[in-house]
């Protein structure tokens, strides 16, 4: 059970952290998966951290989780608060449809680690 578990959550961060490497390629030019990956997994943390402190607060609470989340990306990556945005969005989209098409053919259900919402 535990070491299912734990190959559940490397598998959804490594899919976290393409939908982050696919944002960042795009928007600002930086292609280092492995940046992507711990990136992934500090917004990861951060989003419940921020999430477990002040997400009880209805509208304001997930949006100041998704704020720390995009704060996260905007330390990481070159760029200002608007490509931090659109990095989060593009990996969001990406994350998206790499779920979809995964959770189509039975192979993973609709989650993923390092990506708020999914």
């Amino acid at each position: 059970m535990v070491v299912a578990s734990i190959i559940v959550f490397v598998a959804s961060l490594l899919i976290g952290a393409l939908g982050i490497y696919v944002g960042a390629r795009v928007i600002v030019g930086a292609g280092d998966y492995d940046h992507a990956i711990v990136t992934a997994l500090i917004g990861a943390i951060v989003w419940a951290v921020v999430g477990f402190f002040v997400g009880w607060i209805p509208l304001l609470g997930p949006l100041l989780a998704l704020l720390a989340y995009v704060a996260v990306i905007n330390v990481r990556y070159p760029g200002d608060w608007t490509a931090a945005a659109m990095i989060g969005l593009l990996a969001w989209v990406t994350v998206l449809v790499a779920l979809y098409a995964l959770a189509a053919v039975g192979i993973t259900g609709f989650n993923a680690v390092g990506v708020p919402g999914l």
